[in-house]
């Protein structure tokens, strides 16, 4: 037996479990691994509360979870890509990773270097690929200005950095207690709120070519607003603009490959990129690790311990 999240009905943070359940068994193809660390996502949370049951149904009782990092356990027939021990990065489609064992495909893993913490090898699919899908999105290029919604948040902080790696000049809108580290990571930043059109036009200087959106909201609006066409806009989240203006939704489908996860985890190895984890709770607190995610204001990743 093994502890996992559960939960039989759609709602709030309330239907969240942690339950006895069957050890998995990998089948072919599949590794069994330990989780050392499963981070915790907004997406997640919108399809517990059935806000995308239409696009992504769900049986009940369902688990929770795609990002984890851990110990391969035990091999399913015929796997050779990993060995019983590998420290791995990886993620599972099964909404299953906050648990204690998950099966995962070995087309879904890549090997963690020594340099990434539990923490951030765990927090670092979701957000990682989506951000690596949203920058190639706009199609930046060296003296490009890029203005991000959301800079200092889970996807956020890993968008403005691999966007100044890009070469672009970025504008980042956050609030003002991450002003500081958006600076030091060669981002400008800008603070949300009333008058926030006449502050980014000021901070850019100039033109703004392209818009990364990873909070909501207006921003989809403002982005047209400064002058940016539709197809260097591009969103995370307000998929209801995609048809509305014509603008972009690329995110985490387009950027999940072993390949996309093994390139940033060795940035962040190498000290090129880095991943904030915010905060770490054990499993046995998954609904106040969501309650935190809530609030909408964390600089960087909320993750789950096992």
């Amino acid at each position: 037996m093994s502890k996992a999240v559960r939960y039989n009905e759609f709602g709030g943070i309330d239907v969240l479990e942690v339950v006895e359940v069957d050890r998995p068994v990998p089948g072919p193809g599949e590794a069994l691994v330990q989780v050392k660390a499963a981070g915790v996502n907004p997406g997640e949370a919108a399809i517990r509360t059935g806000a995308f049951a239409q696009v992504w149904p769900s049986t009940f009782p369902s688990g929770q979870g795609s990002d984890l990092a851990g110990v391969v356990t035990e091999l399913g027939d015929g796997v050779t890509e990993v060995s019983v021990g590998d420290e791995v990065i990886g993620w599972t489609d099964d909404r299953a990773s906050q648990a204690e064992y998950v099966v995962v495909p070995v087309t879904h893993l890549t090997p963690k270097p020594a340099e990434v913490t539990w923490e951030q090898a765990g927090a670092l699919f979701v957000a990682g690929a989506t951000a690596y899908a949203a920058v190639r999105a706009v199609a930046l290029s060296t003296g490009d200005t890029v203005v991000v919604s959301g800079a200092a948040g889970g996807v956020g902080s890993l968008v403005v950095q691999l966007a100044v790696a890009a070469g672009a000049k970025v504008i980042g809108i956050a609030g003002p207690s991450n002003s500081d580290w958006l600076s030091a990571h060669g981002v400008t930043p800008v603070e949300y709120g009333e008058g926030l059109a006449a502050r980014v036009r000021e901070a850019a200087g100039g033109k703004v070519d392209a818009f990364i959106d990873t909070f909501g909201a207006d921003y989809v609006e403002l982005a047209l607003e400064l002058g940016v066409a539709p197809e260097r806009v591009n969103t995370i989240i307000n998929f209801a603009a995609v048809e509305k203006y014509g603008i972009k939704a690329e995110g985490n489908a387009q950027g999940a490959s072993a390949a996309v996860l093994a390139e940033l985890a060795a940035k962040i190895a190498a000290g090129e990129l880095e991943l904030v984890v915010a905060r770490k709770y054990p499993l046995s607190q998954v609904r106040e690790a969501y309650r935190d995610l809530e609030q909408r204001h964390t600089r960087g990743k909320i993750v789950l311990i096992p």
